[in-house]
């Protein structure tokens, strides 16, 4: 495994907020999922244009809906054809066509 890179504190310190700041954008999105408050189809608008919200995995995501959990959100995923890695900005438009319906 690679060494990290050489930061200054100034620099460490900024890549800790900007790292503290996505972990909080993903969990009140998940949580945001879970009460029903956002949708699928506005996360997906959302994470056009937010690359945070864009880096979130989508099992997770799935996972964190109401009635779903790791296992079903494992099957889903392959079902539809989605590799386990796979992140939100990364899925095509038919497998997010798929996840809408599936989901919706």
């Amino acid at each position: 495994m690679p060494n990290p890179p050489k930061l200054t504190p100034e620099q460490r310190q900024a890549a800790l907020k900007k790292a503290a700041e996505a972990r909080r954008v993903r969990a009140e999105v998940k949580e945001l999922l879970k009460t029903g408050s956002m949708s699928i189809s506005e996360l997906f608008a959302r994470a056009e244009n937010d690359e945070i919200i864009g880096g979130i995995k989508v099992e997770r995501l799935i996972a964190a809906m109401p009635g779903r959990g790791k296992d079903k959100a494992m099957r889903l995923m392959e079902s539809v054809g989605i590799a386990d890695n796979r992140r939100l900005r990364g899925l095509g438009d038919r497998q997010r066509e798929a996840l809408l319906k599936e989901l919706s």
